[in-house]
């Protein structure tokens, strides 16, 4: 099961850029505000991160640094979630999920299930030691690690379910 996907190298000089990073943003402010209609929503489906991954694997490193980087600002600004004390954390792991992507595509040409499960452990992990080094907390890294199992099963499964819809239909 896989899925070929055409990494868009897109260019900062190139409207499409900012008009997919925009749809994609809205995406990354609209997932996580349901997500935090249950308790620890935000935790368990890591919403944030979600078209951020999608976007990255799908339109490239450019794209996904716009997004990665301005959904959890804006979000942020608009909601006040993420809290100001998580963003460095966020922050990082959101531009390791692109730089994770960008290579992962490349590297192997297609989007598979098992590419998309290293894309985010990796993250995770080294985001996770991050984290760690940030907050001195290596208990409280393992329990969101544990906590957002869902999250990361989500984006794996829910961005292979999209590029490989956006694939059959020509995009």
């Amino acid at each position: 099961m896989d899925t070929s996907v055409k990494l868009y190298s897109l260019s900062f000089r190139q409207t499409k850029t900012y008009l997919v990073a925009a749809a994609l943003i809205a995406g990354n402010i609209v997932l996580p505000a349901v997500c935090h209609l249950i308790p620890q929503g935000g935790l368990i489906f890591l919403p944030i991160y979600f078209f951020t991954l999608f976007g990255a694997c799908k339109y490239g490193i450019k794209a996904g640094l716009l997004i990665g980087i301005l959904s959890p600002l804006i979000n942020h600004l608009l909601t006040g979630m993420p809290p100001a004390p998580m963003l460095p954390a966020i922050l990082i792991k959101s531009c390791l999920i692109v730089f994770a992507s960008v290579f992962a595509v490349r590297k192997f040409g297609k989007l598979t299930i098992p590419v998309l499960i290293g894309i985010v452990l990796g993250y995770q992990i080294v985001g996770g030691l991050f984290e760690w080094l940030l907050t001195g907390s290596l208990f409280a890294v393992l329990q969101n690690f544990r906590l957002a199992l869902p999250g990361m099963l989500l984006q794996v499964l829910g961005v292979y379910g999209l590029v490989k819809l956006m694939a059959k239909f020509g995009y």
